[in-house]
């Protein structure tokens, strides 16, 4: 299982996406042939520069010219990339290729096959250090930062909290769902997209449904909401903000596997968290007009 997701991992990094499967090792090129073994992969440097060509790959140097920028030796291009990333500068001049727009799988990718070579050479990767390594792995997945989170300061909260307010704040939430009109769902699109090999074609369906949510949120925001019920309408936005990043997310499953992994491992608690919003408020109002 663990090699199943290094070898994963790895394909998304720049080195490998520049392989073809088939391909015969060329030393002017630097390609890999197909029957390659993982130390061939982890021992291979084909510009004799003392660092191996995944490294490079992962770095963004060429692993087939001592110096990618004239008179900088990738060796010593490579030393600045990692302490500037140390200090959280992720650029370098010189024409070194720009790695701040890494994805975050990139960006695991590249520390899991550095972690996992240097332990193989010294070794030290016994199955504590493998289970470290999936935890990681884990603990990506399953916990990302919201991009946005709503606060009531962004709300357009009014002081009336009478019965006719309440009607009418009630009356336009409805009309807000009524005129929305999705048709397949998020769970048949996942279950079509993995039925079929994971043709990646099928994820365009979830663009009507994100731009769906998009609109829920902007008019949910906008209209006017008695402060007695403010909070739990703050709750209910920012549970569908967090819905719409998820199956926004789930869309980068070929460029950025890892954040869409974890919107789909997420996607099921934050549909229920956003049906236990709903319904908190659906019962708020209910409360306050029959009382």
């Amino acid at each position: 299982m663990v090699f199943l997701v290094v070898l994963f991992l790895v394909k998304n990094t720049t080195f490998f996406k520049k392989t073809e499967v088939g391909q015969e090792i060329n030393p002017k090129n630097g390609l890999i042939s197909s029957n390659a073994t993982i130390e061939d992969l982890i021992n291979r440097d084909t510009d004799k520069d003392g660092v191996p060509d995944w490294q490079e790959g992962l770095w963004g140097t060429d692993p087939t010219k001592k110096e990618t920028t004239p008179g900088v030796p990738d060796s010593v291009a490579i030393d600045k990339l990692r302490i500037q990333q140390k200090n959280g500068v992720e650029t370098i001049s010189g024409g070194i290729e720009s790695i701040e727009n890494l994805t975050q799988t990139e960006k695991f990718s590249r520390e899991l096959f550095t972690t996992v070579a240097t332990l193989s050479q010294s070794g030290q990767l016994d199955q504590a250090t493998i289970d470290a390594l999936g935890n990681s792995l884990a603990e990506k997945i399953q916990n990302s930062i919201p991009e946005k989170i709503y606060i009531l300061f962004d709300l357009n909260i009014i002081e009336s909290n009478t019965k006719q307010t309440i009607q009418k704040y009630s009356d336009t939430f409805d009309n807000i769902f009524i005129k929305k009109h999705i048709g397949k769902g998020v769970p048949a699109i996942l279950q079509e997209f993995i039925t079929n090999e994971e043709n990646i074609s099928i994820l365009l369906e979830l663009n009507p449904i994100i731009d769906e949510a998009n609109q829920i949120i902007n008019e949910l925001v906008k209209m006017p909401t008695p402060r007695s019920l403010s909070l739990l309408h703050l709750n209910l936005i920012n549970s569908f903000q967090r819905i719409m990043e998820n199956i926004s997310d789930i869309k980068l499953f070929d460029s950025d596997t890892i954040v869409a992994m974890g919107a789909i491992v997420q996607y099921e608690k934050n549909a229920l968290d956003l049906s236990y919003s709903a319904n908190k408020l659906t019962d708020a109002i209910k409360q306050k007009l029959n009382n």
